[in-house]
């Protein structure tokens, strides 16, 4: 106490301090006290107010619990009274017993005299609603048949409640009321038979569809009644719930089922096109169906049925199921084909789901693929793999029926240009134009890989056709009155290479993606070199056919024969033009390297004549004839090239200008100058070598073996600088060495 005093005093000496800072203050010292007695006068009373309000509570609180108390002694005191007037009535209650026996005897009673009409009744009922089911009528059946029920329920229900453990009366109930389980089941038969032809009934009778909604509505209620009676009571009627709802779309769902698959009406054996018409009936099907459904059966249901999308989505998963069954089997690749391209396209385009008529209800777009992944891959691998074996067989076969042709006594046909051709390009390549249509249904991706089995298949294929043109020219070289048409035939068969190259471009334009180009640049070029080489062996083959009617013409050049005035040339010439004639059925780029080909044979194998030293001219007379025959003969070669090479632009000077440059060697009458001459003829000519220097020498008569081994070394220290766009001749000539003298090196 002294404590709080202390700090008492000492907080009023520290108010006082912060009043009396100045001395002004002073002055207002009776005002601060006033005013200080008023505030302790005011705490005062507060406090005051305070302990009497909490003396108050306390005083209620006390009369309260003194009033609880003497409520609490009057209960016990009640409850002791309560429990001695219970011991005493025990007895009383057991002596109740026949009372409580008769009033559940008068309930059962009760209600066995409200039901006593329908229960005397039952058998003329049961046989009413027989003959309604068998006229069909359907509503007023169902009506009779729940009034039996409700019959049956109820007196059930009142057994149950009373005795629930009495079996025997609830089997006795049971078994009074057996007809009309069976009234039941007839009357669902009934139903579901309606629900199988739904989509017929509903454009014939939709009355009678509506009919059975109403009475699989009427039994959804009685099951919703019937099992919230359950929850409460524990009780549930026999036979419930029927869930005829379910029950209708399961029915429906296997209509569906059953529709799908019986679409199919033939089989392989019996039809190649099987799948073919049996897809297309299935989506005939389909979208009638859709149509009536959206049109006429949404008409006939709830709208919380949401019969429609119901229908849509049994429709989708019976689609899958059988497209996943079809893909089991084993499919040929034109059937899968079909299925890939009725699954991947046809189904979600306009001819089907995507129909106008079925949107807004229906998004294509927005229907699952029929098909999965793993299985569209599937079959697009075996198909593949059955393609490039068929691609391969149908490539051999067409090679072995173009070369039954080439056999043939009559020749090939020619094309509208007049040139000669066979079937096999255009076998080829509508082989290929058809598969990459065929894939183009189904997807690009599947139209690229197609069309790269094409091109490679295309480059193996050429292989072997080279190998046949090659096989061909050796069978024909063993006997060359057979083939009878060789020579027209091998024509064909180079303008074939012109067109195959056309027809990969054409294919590979029309179906391949500029992005993709790159990619079958080289595969390109490769086949475009397989088919020059089959060209260019072609175009041998021939030149060596006509290089074998000439031969004994090229034996009489530079021999006396020749000098005396043999018309060789002049038949030589005659020759090439007549083989020619045949030769202007080559088509353009080949029939231009075929002309430059034969005219540089022709100069090689004079020169060769020239350097196989048949001739040794022994004056200068001699000299001068052969000189000039020569040059006489290369304008006939110059004239008769230029004439086969009309239009085609190549040079047909070159050539012959060799020979002419050899018959000025041989000319010359100086021999003092034929160091300078023949130092001429190299400096053009810088592939000619030593031996064929010595050869021309003989040729010439009158070089001694000293001034021919002089010219030689000297031309061999000499410079040389050959022209670049000169082609070398010489080095295809070969010097017979068994009749040369060796000379040095």
């Amino acid at each position: 106490m002294e404590e709080t005093d202390r700090e008492a005093v000492a907080t009023a000496v520290q108010r006082v301090a912060g009043m009396l800072q100045r001395p002004d203050q002073l002055d207002k010292v009776e005002q601060y006290r006033r005013r200080e007695a008023r505030k302790k006068a005011s705490v005062e009373a507060r406090l005051k107010a305070a302990i009497q309000s909490q003396l108050d509570g306390v005083r209620t609180g006390l009369s309260q619990l003194h009033n609880a108390l003497n409520d609490v002694k009057d209960i016990q005191q009640s409850l002791i009274d309560v429990n001695k007037d219970w011991r005493q009535s025990i007895n009383a209650i057991e002596n109740l017993k026949d009372v409580k026996d008769a009033v559940v005897q008068h309930s059962q009673l009760a209600a066995a005299v409200e039901n006593l009409k329908n229960i005397f009744s039952v058998p003329e009922i049961v046989r009413e609603t027989q003959d309604l089911i068998e006229r069909g009528e359907l509503l007023q059946a169902h009506r009779k048949l729940m009034d039996l029920e409700c019959s049956r329920d109820n007196l059930m229900y009142e057994q149950y409640r009373m005795d629930s453990k009495n079996t025997h009366d609830m089997n006795l109930i049971h078994t009074y009321f057996g007809d009309m389980q069976k009234l039941s089941e007839e009357l669902a038969k009934q139903l579901w038979m309606v629900v199988q032809r739904s989509l017929v009934t509903v454009r014939r009778d939709p009355t009678l569809l509506v009919s059975v909604v109403r009475i699989i509505e009427r039994e959804e209620k009685i099951d919703r009644r019937m099992l919230d009676r359950k929850k409460q009571t524990g009780f549930i009627p026999p036979g419930r719930p029927k869930k005829w709802k379910e029950n209708m779309f399961n029915i429906l769902e296997r209509t569906v089922s059953i529709r799908i698959e019986g679409t199919q009406a033939d089989t392989r054996e019996s039809d190649k096109m099987w799948l073919v018409r049996h897809l297309e009936i299935i989506r005939k099907y389909v979208l009638d169906d859709l149509l009536v459904a959206k049109t006429l059966l949404d008409q006939c249901f709830p709208p919380h049925y949401d019969i429609f999308k119901r229908l849509l989505s049994m429709y989708h998963q019976a689609l899958s199921t059988r497209m996943q069954e079809l893909a089991a089997e084993d499919l040929e690749a034109n059937e899968i084909v079909s299925l890939l391209t009725w699954v991947l396209n046809t189904y979600k385009s306009t001819e089907m789901m995507g129909n106008s008529e079925l949107s807004p209800e229906v998004d294509a777009n927005s229907l699952d693929l029929l098909l999965s992944q793993n299985v569209v891959d599937q079959l697009l691998s075996k198909y593949m793999s059955t393609l490039t074996s068929n691609i391969i067989g149908w490539l051999r076969k067409a090679l072995e029926t173009d070369k039954k042709d080439w056999v043939k006594e009559t020749e090939p046909e020619a094309d509208q240009d007049g040139y000669y051709q066979t079937t096999l390009p255009a076998i080829v390549f509508q082989m290929f134009e058809q598969n990459l249509q065929v894939a183009a249904q189904i997807s690009e991706d599947l139209k690229t890989k197609v069309l790269l089995l094409c091109l490679q298949q295309m480059n193996s294929f050429l292989t072997r056709y080279k190998d046949e043109a090659q096989f061909y020219k050796e069978e024909h070289l063993k006997n060359r009155q057979y083939p009878q048409c060789y020579v027209q035939y091998m024509i064909a068969v180079i303008n074939n290479c012109q067109t195959f190259k056309e027809s990969i471009i054409s294919l590979k334009r029309k179906y391949l993606k500029v992005e993709m180009e790159e990619t079958l640049s080289s595969s390109h070029a490769s086949m475009d070199a397989i088919l020059d080489i089959i060209a260019k062996e072609g175009c041998s083959s021939l030149l060596d056919e006509v290089f074998m009617d000439l031969e004994p013409h090229l034996n009489e050049l530079m021999t006396k024969k020749w000098l005396l005035g043999s018309n060789a040339v002049g038949t030589i010439c005659v020759t090439v033009e007549d083989y020619f004639n045949d030769f202007a059925k080559i088509k353009k780029p080949y029939k231009k390297t075929m002309t430059m080909e034969a005219h540089r044979r022709v100069v090689v194998e004079y020169i060769r004549a020239i350097m196989l030293k048949r001739i040794s001219f022994k004056n200068a007379e001699e000299r001068k004839e052969g000189a000039e025959k020569m040059i006489k003969e290369a304008e006939q070669f110059r004239f008769l090239f230029k004439k086969l090479a009309s239009g085609s632009g190549e040079d047909t000077e070159g050539l012959c200008d060799i020979i002419e440059a050899i018959a000025e060697v041989i000319k010359l009458t100086d021999p003092s100058l034929l160091y300078l001459e023949v130092s001429t003829l190299v400096s053009k000519y810088p592939d000619i070598r030593d031996d064929h220097i010595a050869a021309l020498l003989t040729v010439r008569g009158d070089a001694s073996r000293d001034m021919k081994q002089t010219i030689i070394e000297t031309l061999d220290q000499g410079p040389s600088q050959p022209n670049p766009n000169y082609v070398p001749i010489f080095k295809e000539i070969t010097v017979p060495t068994l009749t040369v003298p060796k000379l040095l090196k």
